[in-house]
């Protein structure tokens, strides 16, 4: 072979080895594209389950914080409820009853629950009336009617009924319920009236001395 044909296929053979290198190299960019892309896809994929679960716990606090918002409210309502009684307790009564056999007395102590302490300041304007209804009230019981706890039952509803008049609140005694029911008609209003809305919710006696 001439020296002029050994470097004619030098030549040609050099462009032949450049060649296979620039495809083995574009090969392996082609490859590391291929694995960079995969790993950014599942970053990505981490990154957002991540962010998922970052909002999920944030619904979950905003959850509870409302929850335990709900709750406070309605504690806070339940204390506004709880209002202390409010009571007004009378000078004690000492008024002879009305046994026959024997001349017999009784001291009594009343108290008066009242709604608020608005109500116990009105009823201080109409002490003296409330008394009188309540001294004749007691007059007019023996001591054996007294004595039965069916019978204390019985006054603490006559106190409160005779204490509510001179406020212009009548209410019926047993014996018109009674006869209302028998006739079967309408009772009363104030009868329907709920006890909760009465100036006077209930009378409690602090002393009850029979001798």
């Amino acid at each position: 072979m001439s020296a002029a044909a050994a470097t004619a296929d030098a030549a040609e053979a050099a462009p032949k080895k450049g060649k296979k290198k620039l495809i083995i190299l574009i090969a392996a960019m082609v490859a590391l594209l291929g694995m960079g892309g995969g790993g950014a896809v599942v970053y990505m994929k981490k990154k957002a389950a991540a962010e998922a679960a970052a909002a999920e716990e944030d619904e979950d606090g905003e959850g509870a914080d409302t929850g335990h918002k709900a709750v406070a409210k309605e504690s806070s309502k339940k204390d506004e409820k709880r209002t202390p009684p409010v009571f007004v307790p009378l000078e004690p009564f000492v008024v002879n009853l009305a046994d026959r056999e024997a001349d017999r007395f009784a001291q009594v102590g009343i108290t008066l629950e009242v709604a608020d302490a608005t109500v116990g300041d009105e009823i201080k304007a109409y002490m003296p009336a409330i008394r009188n209804n309540v001294l004749l009230l007691l007059a007019h019981k023996t001591s054996q009617e007294l004595m039965e706890p069916e019978g204390k039952e019985e006054l603490a509803k006559e106190v409160r009924r005779e204490a509510l008049r001179p406020m212009g609140i009548d209410l019926p005694d047993e014996e018109e319920v009674s006869a209302s029911k028998k006739k079967k008609k309408k009772k009363p209003k104030a009868e329907d009236e709920d006890v909760k809305e009465l100036p006077i919710k209930s009378v409690q006696f602090s002393s009850f001395i029979i001798q």
